[in-house]
């Protein structure tokens, strides 16, 4: 019989100390309030989508070390889709109590097989810990926050891009399949159905700037026309925004596009191919 309520007595004990933390994790204060604004509440697969992130900081919040912001894009039914986790700009360890920090993020939809709402929540957690802080918002689950909802369209609703002449095989991440890319070449031409109207052309890319002494150019062209030229200079993906006019685009009812990259490299190790940029997503995004 004592040894039975020996056990009761520690289960007993184990419980009130379990529950003691589970009242001082729920009281600590809130270090943030977050919001999230989205460039518009439909996206269709495959598209990018400007998300302006915000957190006004509380009155009494010391958060002293970089916490990175997770976020979770859920389906209607709480199945996760992808996620967008990074770090805020600028970084917690410098934030300051009543300080406002904002940042604009673009991100592509990925090619996801569905299509209805979708429900973002975020967070922020310790790399090395795992640690969560809580927020001052709609806690969902384990110091996670329901911020945003909107709707996911089917690929049909954008501009079909056809990858036509200078450009390898797509490849996927082994990792992610949500993750694929293009090499291009020296030259590399993208067609799709003229909008004949104005707009922007997306392009995340990133490339091996340890190849080269310094960064490749790369020229985007429209027949003869330049629509504008950028440094290749990061090794990790980076977006690139570039007007197009009605008129650089012509009258026909298609047209092209023209990547020129001037240097190129060739991995070696028994691939010969002559690679100029990797690139993640093009897009033509009509007004």
């Amino acid at each position: 019989m004592s040894s039975r309520l020996s056990v009761l007595s520690c289960a007993l004990a184990a419980l009130v100390v379990a529950t003691g933390c589970s009242r001082q994790e729920e009281s600590t204060p809130c270090v943030a309030t977050p919001s999230l604004t989205l460039a518009r509440d439909r996206a269709a697969i495959g598209s990018p989508l400007k998300v302006t992130y915000t957190f006004d900081v509380a009155q009494n919040a010391t958060i002293g070390s970089d916490y990175v912001v997770f976020v979770h894009v859920l389906d209607d039914q709480g199945e996760r889709l992808w996620g967008d986790d990074h770090p805020p700009v600028p970084p917690t360890s410098t934030w300051k109590p009543w300080q406002k920090v904002e940042y604009t993020r673009t991100v592509f939809v990925p090619n996801y097989p569905y299509i209805g709402p979708a429900h973002i929540r975020l967070g922020l957690y310790s790399p090395s810990t795992s640690q969560r802080l809580p927020l001052c918002a709609t806690e969902v689950s384990r110091r996670e926050y329901e911020v945003a909802r909107f709707q996911l369209l089917p690929q049909s609703e954008n501009i079909f891009l056809i990858y036509k002449d200078g450009w390898h095989p797509a490849e996927v991440s082994s990792q992610d399949p949500t993750n694929e890319w293009q090499w291009t070449k020296k030259a590399a031409t993208i067609s799709f159905r003229n909008p004949k109207k104005d707009g922007t052309f997306y392009l995340e890319f990133d490339a091996r700037t340890d190849r080269f002494g310094a960064p490749q150019q790369v020229t985007v062209r429209s027949g003869d026309q330049v629509i504008g030229t950028f440094a290749a200079d990061s090794a990790s993906p980076k977006l690139v925004m570039l007007p197009v006019t009605a008129a650089q685009m012509g009258t026909a009812d298609m047209t092209e596009l023209t990547l020129d990259v001037d240097q190129t490299f060739v991995p070696g190790g028994g691939d010969v191919r002559e690679l100029g940029i990797r690139v993640f997503h093009a897009f033509i995004e009509a007004k």
